[in-house]
């Protein structure tokens, strides 16, 4: 087994991050929420990717599925493809 890839929420892109997972590393991230660091873990079995938080297991069952989730969760670092409404500050996606 490869050595886990240990790294701080919004250290590396979405892109790194699952680079790192479908080479077979598992990547655990610090993440802070309300004062308080937890850490979650992703993987990736061949066909199924795997987010395993403190509090739940949940699966996707295509790249893209994960990717999302790694955007949406905060725990990949902004891309360029990513940019801040003026008017209201909501974040879109240029995809």
């Amino acid at each position: 087994m490869s050595t886990p890839l240990y790294i701080t929420a919004g250290e590396r892109s979405a892109e790194e991050i699952l680079g790192a997972v479908n080479e077979g590393r598992r990547v655990v991230i610090t993440v802070s929420v309300v004062g308080e660091e937890y850490d979650v873990t992703l993987r990736y079995d061949g066909s199924v990717y795997y987010c395993d938080t403190p509090t739940r297991l949940h699966r996707h069952e295509q790249e893209s599925e994960m990717r999302q989730c790694i955007r949406r969760m905060g725990y990949g670092k902004e891309s360029a493809d990513r940019t801040v409404e003026p008017a209201n500050g909501a974040m879109t996606d240029d995809e």
